[in-house]
């Protein structure tokens, strides 16, 4: 989602937010992942007075996006999964859903369901292992091509399964995997994330803002230091160059 976002805004300046400390958040509890992401993100707010935060979270979003709206006062744009798009792209009308096993059981996703995809078959696989991929993979370590198989696969098994021309992406860590993920699928499905779409939202409600000639964006983490410094490399491509404490 941030390449999305360096795409349409390449000079504004970003927090770029890593919760380590809080990893992983889909093996949480719904009343864990509100008051964590709550929290963080008041303390944020009061610390750097952002004009505008993301969740760039699935699981995260679907669970404390309502609440974090009614005590912040500033935009707060949600990443939600992208089953709206989907629905519109499916020829057979079989879609599947990756996400954490927090998102694929959540009362918001039973909504988008019901809203865009009531006449498809919505098939909801949680694949924790793909997280630790996609954090490996970030590293610049090897890729557990049997944890991406395993995805696939379970999907495939469901009823139904093999008839998939979709895959909705419903974690954020999940579209690093798109190469790994595409090659276990096959040609014939498409992924989908809405990495684009939320930087279409960011993008629309900042038109207009200036911003500083020469913003510095930043990179702070929760948890280890010395275990973040592996995920720098990745990250500077997108105006990063060092790792603060948060």
């Amino acid at each position: 989602m941030l390449a999305e976002l360096r795409r349409l805004l390449p000079q504004t300046p970003v927090i770029y937010a890593a919760d380590l400390a809080g990893l992983p958040y889909g093996e949480k509890s719904e009343a864990q992942i509100a008051a964590r992401v709550a929290g963080l993100l008041g303390r944020m707010s009061e610390r750097y007075k952002p004009r505008l935060a993301c969740i760039a979270c699935n699981t995260a979003s679907t669970i404390a996006l309502g609440m974090v709206r009614e005590v912040l006062e500033m935009p707060i744009v949600g990443t939600v999964p992208a089953i709206k798009p989907a629905a519109e792209m499916t020829e057979t009308g079989v879609i599947g859903l990756l996400g954490t096993a927090a998102t694929i059981r959540q009362a918001y996703v039973d909504k988008l369901e019901a809203e865009f995809a009531h006449d498809k078959a919505l098939l909801r696989h949680a694949a924790p292992g793909l997280v630790e991929a996609a954090e490996a993979k970030l590293r610049g370590e090897p890729v557990d091509m049997a944890v991406i198989k395993a995805a696939a696969d379970a999907l495939r098994a469901m009823p139904d399964g093999q008839n998939i021309d979709t895959v909705v992406l419903a974690c954020t860590h999940f579209p690093l995997l798109c190469a790994e993920l595409q090659a276990a699928f096959g040609d014939g499905v498409r992924l989908i994330d809405g990495a684009a779409g939320i930087a279409r939202r960011i993008a629309h409600l900042t038109e207009g803002q200036p911003f500083a000639p020469d913003p510095s964006s930043r990179f702070v983490v929760t948890g280890d230091l010395q275990s973040a410094q592996a995920l720098l490399p990745a990250l500077e491509n997108h105006g990063f160059s060092s790792i603060e404490p948060f």
